[in-house]
């Protein structure tokens, strides 16, 4: 077996990522299921223009500037750097969207993370049942390894008191958003500004990563880079690469997992990577890791395509030999 350790997820004696349990997990089913349930009871009789408005606003905020450049890009990633204080904001952002606290959401995917790097993993670790499994799988159950690697948070983080606080109280962090949306506009802002958001961001997230990750029968689909020796060949999903804030664009992610840009060739929308962009111009991000600048993976190669445009195909070869060394 083939062992290849994550900066957290570290294999201790024989850490096996194929022998493990799915199983039901209560707090995080009665979780999802709750704001399903809100969403598609009450979201009919309180939809309101001032609803849907707030539901695409605080969406936007806490998915672009929480999950993906707060908790994955920054959090995860390190993949720039930033002042304390903005970090815990955008974490915070990151927490309002539902999923997990700063340690769950990092747990979640190092461990998964961890797994597809090796030659074989368990199934629930790389999407691999069919539709409405792997969504009852994801949302309602988590893998427990018979041998788990060793998870091992930085100091940074474990000592952040903040993060620490924000780790214990993620799902009440709901709560004060509700208070706050109610006194705005009733009970419609707070079915719509919270059970609405959190099922769709939870539901959508699971969506994209199941689309992401599994092998609908053609090996190249959606693939723009392969990594020899591993159990999952990440993919680009087109048509989520927008509403998904740039996270869709997960084949170029697993090429270049510390890379702050996902969204890597022209026409794919990353507003992650803009608000990064915006942040570097006015001076609160810097140390931004992009693909130019991560040594090049053994494992890692480019796959050929018909070129639609001769030009563009040498331009673009001309750029990825200079910023790589191959093609």
């Amino acid at each position: 077996m083939v062992s290849i350790d994550t900066p957290r997820m570290r294999s201790r004696g024989q850490a096996d990522p194929c022998r493990g349990a799915v199983r039901w997990q209560p707090k995080k089913s009665i979780w999802i299921t709750t704001w399903t349930a809100v969403a598609l009871l009450a979201g009919p009789s309180t939809i309101s223009w001032d609803a849907v408005a707030v539901l695409l606003a605080l969406g936007a905020v806490t998915l672009c500037a929480g999950h993906s450049v707060g908790k994955h890009r920054l959090l995860i990633h390190r993949s720039f750097d930033c002042p304390r204080w903005l970090e815990r904001v955008l974490v915070y952002l990151g927490v309002l969207v539902g999923m997990a606290g700063p340690v769950g959401m990092m747990r979640q995917h190092d461990i998964r993370d961890w797994a597809q790097r090796q030659r074989q993993c368990h199934s629930y670790l790389r999407h691999g049942e069919g539709f409405w499994r792997d969504y009852f799988w994801q949302c309602h159950c988590d893998i427990v390894l018979d041998q788990p690697p060793a998870f091992m948070i930085e100091p940074r983080v474990r000592n952040d008191k903040v993060l620490m606080w924000l780790e214990r109280t993620w799902m009440v962090q709901q709560l004060p958003l509700a208070l706050l949306l109610f006194a705005l506009g009733g009970w419609s802002l707070v079915v719509w500004g919270i059970g609405v958001r959190v099922a769709v961001s939870v539901t959508g997230h699971w969506m994209v990563g199941h689309f992401a990750h599994h092998n609908y029968g053609d090996d190249d689909a959606n693939i723009d880079w392969r990594l020899r020796d591993v159990s999952v060949q990440g993919r680009n999903v087109a048509v989520a690469g927008l509403i998904s804030m740039g996270e869709a664009w997960h084949n170029n992610h697993h090429a270049f997992p510390q890379s702050a840009r996902l969204g890597l060739e022209r026409g794919q929308i990353d507003l992650g990577w803009w608000l990064i962009r915006a942040l570097t111009a006015v001076g609160l991000a810097w140390n931004v890791t992009t693909p130019e600048k991560i040594p090049a993976r053994a494992n890692l190669v480019r796959v050929s395509r018909p070129p639609d445009d001769w030009a563009v195909c040498r331009l673009r070869k001309r750029l990825w030999a200079e910023w790589f060394g191959y093609v």
